[in-house]
């Protein structure tokens, strides 16, 4: 048959293509090949081996194997993270101390390449602050966490009494700042200052009888300034991405006083922070550690009356860092859960996460 002009196209509607006719063959197109694409809820119910797509909701190619599907192994792609790197907590101080300030805490996201590392550092807490009556005992910053170049910075610790240097009395600054100590007179200690981004300022305590230290800061609140009648409560911290635990809450201040006050010593903030010590009973003037991995602020410790009596601020909890990304596992690193559709990386010690 000839034809004027040029054929109609063909039309194989109807026709049967054996695979062979299809997939046995030379391809020497510089186009494109389109894979279906969808997300994982869109697989195909009865998936078949050998099956092949590309998931939308992982970003990844993948292919049935006739137990589970696969991804493709594939080097120099990308994908998003978002993580909470949290600082170590700041120690409470003895001798009438204001409570700790909590780690700094940074919520962003990075996008990281699959196969590269990435530093992770959980720093320490602020140890715990003597025993030494009516001396420096003034609380310990925090160190630092990193998580790739995001650093946070470690809490501050918290003032003390201290009779012929009022300075020692301020709260140190940090990610959040320390809570400021009682003197013997009502202008007392301040809150040192916290870190933009990162946490709040430590209260100001108040002194003359009773003695009440001051809260450190928080991530999401500063720390409650003591009043004449209460020791400060340390700052609230924050519960990243509603994953129900709490991080970076401030210490709370101590309690000192027999004309009705120092029974009951300042509250530690959610995340973490220790409560504060307080006076007139042994031995529970020391001011209580931080929760370990939640980079909460440490209670302050009390006055002691008596050298046999112990008044230490609490230690600072150690840091953390939290990686998170949308669907199943991608990357190695810290312990590894999962929640929400999302796989979760939680260092509580230093280490790498490789994407």
């Amino acid at each position: 048959m000839s034809y004027i002009g040029s054929p109609p196209a063909p039309n194989i509607a109807g026709v049967e293509v054996t695979p062979t006719e299809v997939s046995d063959q030379a391809n020497n197109s510089t186009g494109y090949f389109d894979l279906p694409a969808g997300t994982t809820a869109e697989r195909p119910g009865t998936p078949a081996t050998g099956m092949m797509r590309y998931n939308t909701t992982e970003s990844q190619y993948e292919v049935y194997d006739g137990s589970d599907w696969k991804y493709f192994a594939q080097t120099g792609y990308s994908y998003s993270v978002e993580f909470l790197v949290v600082a170590g907590g700041g120690g409470g101080a003895a001798d009438l101390g204001g409570g700790g300030g909590a780690g700094g805490a940074i919520d962003s996201t990075l996008t990281v390449t699959k196969s590269s590392n990435y530093t992770v550092t959980v720093g320490a807490g602020g140890p715990a602050s003597g025993n030494t009556r009516q001396s420096n005992t003034t609380g310990n910053n925090g160190s630092n966490s990193v998580f790739n170049s995001t650093t946070a910075t470690g809490g501050g610790g918290a003032g003390a009494y201290w009779v012929g240097d009022s300075t020692y009395q301020t709260g140190k600054s940090g990610g959040s700042g320390g809570g400021g100590g009682a003197g013997i007179t009502t202008t007392t200690g301040a809150g040192g200052s916290g870190t933009a981004g990162q946490g709040n300022a430590g209260g100001q305590a108040y002194g003359g009888s009773p003695y009440w230290g001051a809260g450190g800061g928080g991530k999401n609140a500063a720390g409650s300034n003591a009043t004449s009648t209460a020791a400060g409560a340390g700052g609230a911290g924050i519960n990243w991405k509603s994953l129900g635990t709490s991080y970076a809450g401030g210490g709370g201040g101590s309690a000192y006083g027999s004309n009705g006050g120092g029974t009951v010593g300042g509250a530690g903030g959610s995340g973490g922070g220790g409560n504060g010590g307080y006076g007139q009973v042994e031995p529970a003037s020391i001011g209580s550690n931080a929760t370990a991995n939640t980079g909460g602020g440490g209670g302050g410790g009390s006055y002691s009356a008596a050298a046999t009596r112990p008044s230490a601020g609490g230690a600072g909890g150690s840091g953390v860092v939290i990686i998170r990304y949308l669907g199943s596992q991608r990357g190695t690193g810290g312990t590894v859960t999962s929640s929400g559709g999302y796989t979760i990386h939680t260092f509580t010690s230093s280490g790498t996460f490789t994407a």
